[in-house]
């Protein structure tokens, strides 16, 4: 039964821009470093001891501003999309739990979310290949640089699901999405328990891992509470 929601959401997003978007938010920050290594890059280069280190650091400098946003946007758009036809009481109706629905709308945003992370692992190694940035290709930092923010960004897409589907106006979430972006752009200066650093991967032990392990477990929790208080509220 899950499958078919899935299948269910994902055939209601196929003409939302949803793809695109899976698609630009990688790209730009990609783009991004075109930019600069474009206007710069014998001064970049010089700047640096290890040129592919330096060049996915620049990359990831970006990464969580767009994560951030782009769960912002995706989840308002999810519940928007059911909102526009009043189809939760319809699709409430159906033989099917409230919390499978919920389930449903989560692993569509945490799957396009995760093909954006390796568009951005495959833009970042096609372009650092283009810059000629050395022989040998730092596979285990791409993979940690692209994925590790996702991972760490899980607590803010359970969040902001969360507001989104129990939102009458879907202003909130979209508010809160941007206050999540100032949080993130001003992770140096932030608490390390604060869920929106953890995508910078930044804290006090320098240990990105530790931001990997708290934004599993702590998504794990927001998501369960997320789910529970949607399933006991009346749908819209």
């Amino acid at each position: 039964m899950i499958g078919n929601l899935i299948r269910a959401d994902f055939f209601k997003i196929k003409r939302k821009g949803f793809w695109l978007l899976t698609i630009l938010g990688p790209f730009g920050v990609v783009a991004l470093q075109m930019v600069n290594y474009g206007v710069r890059k014998d001064y970049l280069l010089e700047q640096s001891d290890d040129d592919w280190m330096y060049y996915l650091g620049n990359v990831h400098a970006f990464t969580p501003l767009a994560l951030v946003l782009g769960i912002a946007i995706f989840t308002s758009f999810m519940a928007s999309v059911e909102n526009e036809t009043n189809a939760w009481k319809q699709l409430i109706a159906l033989p099917v739990s409230k919390m499978t629905v919920y389930l449903s709308k989560f692993t569509v945003v945490a799957l396009l979310l995760g093909l954006s992370s390796l568009l951005l692992m495959l833009f970042s190694t096609a372009f650092g290949i283009f810059l000629e940035l050395g022989d040998v290709l730092p596979y285990k930092q791409l993979l940690q640089y692209s994925f590790y923010p996702y991972l760490a960004a899980i607590p803010v897409l359970a969040l902001q699901l969360w507001i989104a589907t129990v939102s009458q106006n879907q202003g909130i979430p979209i508010t809160t999405g941007i206050l999540g972006v100032i949080f993130a752009y001003s992770a140096d200066i932030l608490p390390d328990w604060f869920i929106w650093k953890w995508p910078s991967l930044i804290n006090a032990w320098d240990e990105p891992l530790v931001n990997v392990g708290l934004g599993v477990s702590v998504g794990a929790l927001l998501y369960v509470v997320g789910m529970l208080d949607f399933f006991r509220r009346d749908v819209k």
